[in-house]
């Protein structure tokens, strides 16, 4: 009998398991894949994602697989380019975009450290479950032996197709449908530095350092693009990056492209209810958007501290877990509400309205304002304080003093 299975093992399920091993609680911890292994993702830790690595001590080992700090993000929008550093997550002023081969590994590694028990190759086919609510889960080996094991509480952190999900019926609540597709892949002998954003009316393109001097890059369409892309991949993606980002295509003239392209059109919005009786839901199994903004890593590491701390609070007796599992929702959803709206925006690939290029056009040589507003797409400046009425006034009325006549 295990205090809690987590069905995942990757960048919630890991995470989860290793606080939850930490505070003494005996874990299982099961995933079909092994690792180390490839998934597809954004890459992109947010540096408010970095900092929850480096309070949970992890951070020299982030450092030393996950590539170069990335310090420098330039957001351009067309005319004219935004370059700073966002602003900083406590002490952190830096993202790093590793693969998730070391990634995940790492993250594995850390859970067994803590004194989970990793079972990786192990498929969960079905949940127990009785009048009372989840007790356990079926497992299958790669062998195909069966077995079953048993918990308080089981914790799908298995992604936006989730089995726990689908098995208790998780209610979703603020859905939407798919607005994009997105492919990516990695190339070398690309001079970039940090990472590059080109929004553009129709499509989008991100290019960031990863590990072993490669370039991470990713072109997003409309969803209903997406048999054509697919149907010529090489070509779309280059016509793509030379339409929105022309100096990053020159810079690609002589770049290698080093792995196959992996993509979806699967970025549908949606939040679940992410508690029960005997269940609970952590990372993309418990709410999902576009990848567009890139928030899913550190959103997932978020959530894996709220959702230990809340079950520990129920286990302990401080609230009953009900009670507890409900704060957990709230604290979630109130602290990923304006990203997700923010994120839902920028994936209609519109082109910006005249207020909005006026806002970029008087951002420029406020460099601080700058920094803020890249804050906004890193996640640690909210995108209803800096959109308010207050600071949009503030932004423009440099500007606007500008444009007033001379006194005779």
């Amino acid at each position: 009998m295990y205090d809690a299975i987590i069905v995942g093992a990757r960048c919630a399920g890991s995470p989860t398991a290793m606080l939850l091993a930490r505070k003494g609680y005996k874990v299982l911890l099961v995933d079909r894949a092994t690792f180390p292994s490839d998934t597809m993702s954004t890459h992109h830790i947010q540096r408010h994602g970095v900092e929850r690595v480096a309070r949970w001590g992890l951070l020299d080992r982030l450092l030393a697989i996950g590539g170069p700090r990335i310090t420098k993000w330039t957001f351009d929008v067309g005319p004219f380019a935004l370059s700073g550093n966002p602003t900083p997550a406590g002490d952190i002023d830096f993202d790093v975009c590793p693969r998730r081969t070391v990634l995940d590994k790492m993250l594995v590694d850390a859970a067994a450290e803590a004194g989970a028990e990793v079972r990786e190759d192990c498929s969960v086919t079905d949940l127990l479950q009785d009048e009372r609510g989840v007790y356990g889960i079926v497992g299958q080996s790669a062998s195909g032996r069966r077995h079953t094991e048993r918990a308080r509480i089981v914790i799908g952190a298995d992604g936006r197709n989730s089995l726990v999900a689908k098995s208790v019926g998780a209610p979703e609540y603020h859905t939407r449908a798919s607005l994009t597709c997105g492919f990516y892949s990695y190339w070398s002998g690309i001079d970039l530095e940090g990472v590059e954003l080109y929004p553009r009316e129709g499509n989008a393109v991100v290019a960031e350092e990863t590990n072993d001097g490669l370039v991470y890059i990713a072109a997003g369409w409309h969803r209903g693009e997406f048999e054509r892309v697919r149907g010529n991949l090489d070509a779309c993606m280059r016509a793509a990056i030379q339409a929105c980002a022309p100096s990053l295509a020159e810079r690609m003239a002589d770049a290698v492209r080093v792995a196959p392209f992996k993509g979806t059109a699967d970025f549908r919005f949606f939040f679940r209810r992410p508690f029960g009786p005997g269940w609970a839901l952590v990372g993309d199994a418990g709410y999902h958007r576009d990848a567009v903004t890139g928030q899913g890593i550190a959103d997932a590491f978020r959530g894996a501290d709220l959702l230990a701390s809340a079950i520990d609070a129920g286990f302990r007796g401080c609230a009953p877990l009900e009670t507890a599992l409900a704060g957990y929702q709230s604290e979630r959803d109130e602290a990923v509400m304006p990203m997700y709206e923010f994120t839902y925006e920028l994936a209609k690939l519109e082109p910006p309205t005249a207020e909005q290029q006026q806002l970029f056009a008087a951002l420029r040589g406020n460099q601080p304002q700058i920094e803020r507003f890249l804050g906004v797409v890193a996640g640690t400046v909210s995108p209803r304080d800096f959109f308010s009425d207050a600071n949009v006034a503030s932004i423009m009325r440099p500007r606007v003093t500008t444009e007033l006549p001379l006194a005779a």
